[in-house]
């Protein structure tokens, strides 16, 4: 058990230390892969995202009907290709902290939402659903960009605008991939009778698990534009939380 809190301590603290860096070899690769690297680096990134991942679980968790599978999806995967493309071309930027915060209150809200939130507690009518996903579904874009700007992108707007394209291609490769495994789970689970008793619980710990995603980004916004206050920079910090990493790593192969 030990073992089992300290491999998810690991998992946390890696996140934490990587959640909004591209590495030197990563830049590299795309330098010498092309468009196709683009891609790639799309693909793996949504596989990776958890915050993405999340909302979209959350999107789909009641939905049983194709069309409304393929509708509210659609128009999460208009709005943030939207914000990927334009914010990125433009270059437009903001703190990727804060970015991942909004994207971690999307998953809360819509674990809300599913749970009859607005109606239960706050006895109003829940937004639009179709309208909110679309909303979300820009600003997941714009924290896609964020990332998308690290990168080395040229010079000229059309090699530029075809490395972004190729990026969200693979973004939408990604999501489709993470899509079925998610409609695979869901549709076995609503055959069984725990998912009736189980659903409310689920989207209660959906959004616990946003709100541990809004704290960790606080917490790096916050090392981010005090780093006098907190006694040492962004970097010295993500070093910190490395040798941590490092450190659970020893003790897990020690102990086994």
């Amino acid at each position: 058990m030990k073992i089992f809190f300290l491999l998810i301590a690991s998992l946390f603290f890696s996140a934490v230390a990587y959640a909004h860096g591209i590495s030197e070899a990563d830049k590299q690769a795309m330098i010498d892969g092309g468009n196709l690297r683009y891609i790639w680096l799309g693909a793996t990134h949504m596989l990776s995202g958890y915050d993405h991942l999340l909302f979209l679980f959350g999107v789909v968790f009641f939905l049983t009907t194709t069309k409304d599978i393929i509708k509210f999806v659609t128009i999460f995967t208009i709005g943030h290709s939207i914000t990927l493309i334009f914010a990125t071309f433009m270059g437009i930027n903001a703190n990727y902290y804060l970015i991942d915060a909004v994207i971690a209150i999307s998953v809360i809200y819509k674990a809300f939402d599913n749970n009859k939130g607005f109606g239960n507690y706050l006895g109003v009518k829940s937004p639009n659903l179709l309208v909110m996903v679309l909303l979300f579904g820009l600003i997941h874009g714009f924290g896609l960009s964020t990332r998308l700007q690290q990168l080395p992108l040229g010079e000229q707007n059309w090699d530029m605008l075809l490395r972004i394209i190729s990026f969200n291609v693979g973004v939408e490769l990604g999501q489709i991939i993470a899509l079925i495994f998610m409609l695979v789970v869901l549709t076995q689970w609503r055959k069984r009778k725990s998912f009736l008793r189980l659903s409310k619980v689920t989207n209660h710990a959906l959004m616990f698990a946003g709100f541990m995603l809004l704290l960790m980004q606080l917490h790096g916004y916050l090392h981010t534009t005090n780093e006098e206050e907190f006694g040492f920079n962004k970097d010295a910090h993500q070093h910190i939380h490395m040798d941590m990493e490092a450190k659970q790593k020893e003790y897990i192969y020690d102990s086994l």
